[in-house]
């Protein structure tokens, strides 16, 4: 059975947390959107996660989620992707919430979640 995936937010590295607000501030005024500070990145509106310092992927990553990310992992697996197991993190019960594959697509990074 295939997985529903969706885009989620693309996030952008920047080189520091100046830039990343100057960034966020920037797209939600373009967009209409509603700017959010967060403690490792700067949000323009639920679109756009402005890294305060380069992370994963040459320009960021592209974050998508689905309704049963295990299965998700497992049908990806399937298709020949892998996984950076250190960047799984897991709900108190211990299920996966979000990962990312091996990689970059296009210089992104991508970050799976669960819905």
């Amino acid at each position: 059975m295939k997985n529903n995936f969706e885009l989620v937010h693309v996030g952008i590295n920047t080189p520091n947390a100046d830039e990343a607000l100057k960034l966020a501030e920037l797209l939600s005024m373009m967009f209409n959107l509603e700017p959010r500070h967060g403690q490792k990145s700067e949000f323009g509106g639920p679109y756009f996660e402005c890294m305060k310092a380069p992370f994963l992927g040459s320009n960021g990553h592209i974050a998508m989620q689905t309704d049963d990310l295990e299965a998700a992992v497992e049908e990806l697996k399937e298709k020949g992707f892998s996984f950076q197991m250190d960047t799984a993190a897991y709900t108190e019960a211990g299920k996966l919430k979000n990962i990312y594959l091996n990689g970059e697509y296009g210089g992104f990074a991508i970050h799976i979640l669960q819905k």
